[in-house]
């Protein structure tokens, strides 16, 4: 007697992640989800890296299930934040992410877009606010790219 049951939430939390994906992808101009799914766990990891313990938790709890499994992977939250200036965070970045260094300030800004599309825009300018300018400044947070055509917190 077997039946095939769904879980509504991961369901919902699939869904979800296949949509940033599908935004992503469409914003940086490729098809390849794989790509997409790289250069946005990138971003994530990126991010959190930076940020103090505190900070990091709360954009955790707005990212859906499956995304923040992906977040928290591999994070020593005894070993952060880390400081990274423009250059650093580039390179590390490209390293992680394997893309070309002159890559990473479009791939970096496409992913901020669209995390202030699909979540709150004051728990983003929230989180990247804790990073240096500058790399606030190649992410496009707070006042940069990012921010523009904001559609509220659809992660929900």
């Amino acid at each position: 007697m077997s039946t095939t049951h769904h879980v509504h939430s991961l369901d919902h939390t699939i869904q979800t992640t296949n949509r940033w994906l599908a935004a992503l992808a469409g914003a940086i101009g490729t098809e390849d989800r794989e790509f997409a799914h790289r250069v946005l766990r990138t971003w994530l990891h990126a991010v959190r890296d930076g940020l103090p313990v505190p900070a990091a938790a709360h954009l955790a709890a707005q990212l859906p299930d499956l995304l923040r499994g992906i977040y928290y992977n591999g994070w020593d939250p005894a070993a952060v934040p880390i400081r990274r200036d423009r250059e650093e965070f580039t390179a590390h970045f490209a390293a992680t992410g394997r893309i070309a260094n002159a890559d990473v300030p479009k791939l970096a800004k496409a992913v901020t877009a669209v995390m202030y599309e699909e979540l709150t825009p004051g728990v983003v300018d929230h989180a990247l606010g804790q990073l240096p300018r500058e790399v606030r400044d190649l992410l496009g947070g707070q006042g940069g790219q990012g921010g523009q055509g904001l559609s509220g917190n659809r992660s929900q």
